[in-house]
């Protein structure tokens, strides 16, 4: 017999993550924290009462993200300039103080939600590995960042890389940068960049694409409104999702505006289970469920009327009704110009012995 290839998969803690398994469900509260150490407990007592696998924020310093420049490309335009004049000042009024971390990670530990962050520099890097992290992100943004990316890898754990922008050729060489490095731990996102993006440049195709070309789990960043594309993402086998949430979606702040908030969170996490549920094993089987329609609502061949025994049977003395406890309609003609043996009153079924 040929070899049968067995599920690509990962594990993120104690979880099972990839082909055949639940979608895991990253919750990502990103930087809608605020700045506000009450309302970064709040996303994790969110994400936990949601249901979702994970709880993800972002670890990173405007220095060592953003340079300090005047290239216009750096200036911010009029949809995010209230937020800082610069991407570096925007930045900087989002940090996330590391000091920070180990309590939020010890929160979501006592609320029983995995805690992950998105390093995006190799000391962030290193400050969450102290925290034993069980798992790393990648943000599309650093997918051609192959120091750190190799950085992360050495780490030994998961590693998961939105690949939003990418090409297949940059793709392949973040992979092959974690490989390298002797971790063969990998998930990948399909990651449309838009704040928020329109569902018609999702391209959930795309899913099909990473998952033939790479063979490893493949998931859902997602920055559409609503939760409808991820839902349906995990229909088209998505082992992953990914979605940006807040506690107001009408607070200040750039992600803000395209999250979902909690009652939608929770509402994701549900879709996206009961869509993994409903994806089956691909048989067409009659089911469990339907038996009883099977019978009762599918036709059969009945008596039109009374047809004493010894007679011939015409077509005419023959009707097709529910339900479906006598022959199948398709052998009318095979019971047609067959003499019946006993009398047989009006709808009465048609069986062989019949006849």
């Amino acid at each position: 017999m040929p070899h049968e290839k067995q599920p690509v998969s990962l594990r993120i803690g104690d979880r099972l993550v990839g082909s055949g398994e639940p979608p895991y469900v990253i919750a990502e509260a990103g930087s809608n924290h605020n700045r506000d150490f009450g309302t970064a407990l709040a996303l994790i007592d969110a994400a936990a009462e949601a249901g979702a696998d994970a709880v993800k924020f972002q670890t990173f310093t405007a220095d060592a993200l953003v340079a300090r420049t005047s290239d216009p490309i750096a200036t911010l335009t009029d949809e995010f300039s209230k937020y800082g004049r610069t991407v570096h000042e925007m930045f900087a009024a989002a940090e996330m103080p590391l000091e920070w971390l180990a309590k939020l990670k010890d929160h979501a530990t006592g609320r029983g939600i995995t805690f992950l962050s998105t390093p995006f520099d190799e000391r962030s890097a290193d400050v969450l590995a102290d925290l034993d992290m069980p798992a790393y992100k990648v943000a599309s943004y650093e997918v051609v960042h192959l120091p750190l990316i190799r950085h992360i890898a050495r780490k030994g754990k998961p590693v998961l890389i939105s690949t939003g922008m990418a090409s297949l050729g940059e793709i392949e060489e973040a992979i092959g940068a974690v490989r390298a490095e002797g971790n063969d731990q990998i998930a990948i996102f399909h990651c449309p960049i838009g704040y928020p993006v329109p569902p018609e440049h999702v391209n959930l195709a795309v899913l099909d694409t990473l998952r033939q070309v790479f063979d490893i789990p493949v998931g859902l960043s997602d920055h559409t409104r609503g939760i409808a594309v991820p839902v349906a993402a995990v229909a088209r086998g998505a082992s992953l999702i990914e979605k940006h949430y807040t506690l107001d979606a009408g607070q200040a702040g750039p992600d803000h505006g395209f999250a979902i908030e909690p009652h939608e969170l929770a509402g994701l996490v549900a879709g996206c289970r009961e869509a993994f549920i409903a994806i089956g094993d691909g048989r067409k089987v009659c089911l469990p469920s339907e038996q009883l329609h099977y019978v009762r609502g599918r036709r059969s061949l009945f008596a039109a009327v009374p047809i004493p025994a010894g007679t011939v049977v015409t077509e005419d003395m023959l009707a097709i009704l529910r339900p479906g406890t006598g022959l199948a309609p398709r052998f009318r003609e095979a019971i047609v110009g067959r003499r019946a043996r006993r009398d047989i009153s009006a709808f009465d079924p048609i069986r062989w012995d019949d006849v």
